[in-house]
């Protein structure tokens, strides 16, 4: 279809891409493509890495909200960094804060805020939730539109998504990000997409919990889930692996393809 419509412009979420890189795409025609894209959900690291070993795009990731718009992106002539959301667009008074609505120094996960005066708000930003002034006060407080959502900027200002502030996990006091360890998984070949939540424990409160769609022609055993938690122990801390793993033949998305944490 690329070939043959002289497609310009890719822009897909992070799940096509995942389903695209299991699959020998190097044997089709992607010289047409300029730009390929993607919002919606974290993009992995290894699907970025292997998309552009099989095509020689980069995949441009960003962030927005249905309430602001595109806010954090890797913009036309960007130096593009695997796993990253970008940097915050121009003018736009992206910040990141901890609770007490201060910023937050490079390598510590606060919240993706927007500082804009709510009686006059910054263009593409909204003004509110119809019908609902107990929400809009909720998200729209202290000199700050709050996003809900969590990040870590890097040393040379680029912002990695954490997860949802509801998403994060509470272990043994450890506060964990879905998406670290979602990263991890689908660095194994027989991953094909994988949703990480929370699971209710009586010691520790919460622990993680992976679930796994594989790839076709692979079978969920008991040593495939000792393969996956073995491999998030060697290459995260080991107090983050998945304590629960179970496979599925899919998981929970929305219209647009994001995976429904909550729902796993």
């Amino acid at each position: 279809m690329f070939e043959k419509y002289n497609i310009t412009t890719f822009c897909a979420p992070p799940t096509i891409y995942r389903m695209l890189i299991k699959q020998d795409i190097s044997k089709y025609d992607f010289t047409s493509v300029r730009h390929a894209t993607t919002a919606g959900e974290a993009l992995n690291p290894e699907v970025w890495t292997q998309f552009e070993r099989a095509t020689g795009l980069e995949i441009a990731e960003g962030f927005g909200q249905t309430e602001t718009t595109l806010s954090l992106a890797n913009l036309l002539g960007d130096e593009l960094e695997p796993g990253s959301m970008g940097k915050p667009v121009p003018d736009y008074g992206v910040d990141l804060v901890d609770s007490d609505g201060n910023s937050v120094p490079p390598g510590e996960n606060g919240e993706i805020v927007v500082r804009t005066d709510r009686a006059n708000p910054h263009p593409g930003i909204f003004l509110g939730y119809y019908k609902d002034p107990e929400k809009t006060d909720e998200v729209w407080r202290g000199g700050f539109y709050h996003t809900g959502d969590l990040a870590w900027r890097d040393e040379n200002g680029y912002y990695h998504y954490v997860g949802r502030a509801d998403d994060v996990i509470q272990s043994s006091g450890y506060r964990i990000g879905p998406a670290e360890i979602e990263n991890v998984i689908m660095e194994l070949p027989f991953v094909l997409e994988c949703g990480v939540s929370a699971a209710p424990d009586p010691v520790r409160g919460q622990v993680v919990k992976a679930s796994i769609v594989l790839v076709k022609g692979v079978q969920g055993t008991d040593t495939l889930k000792e393969e996956v938690q073995r491999y998030v122990k060697e290459h995260t801390a080991p107090y983050k692996y998945p304590r629960i793993v179970v496979f599925k033949d899919e998981l929970p998305k929305t219209i647009s393809g994001k995976i429904q944490r909550n729902l796993l």
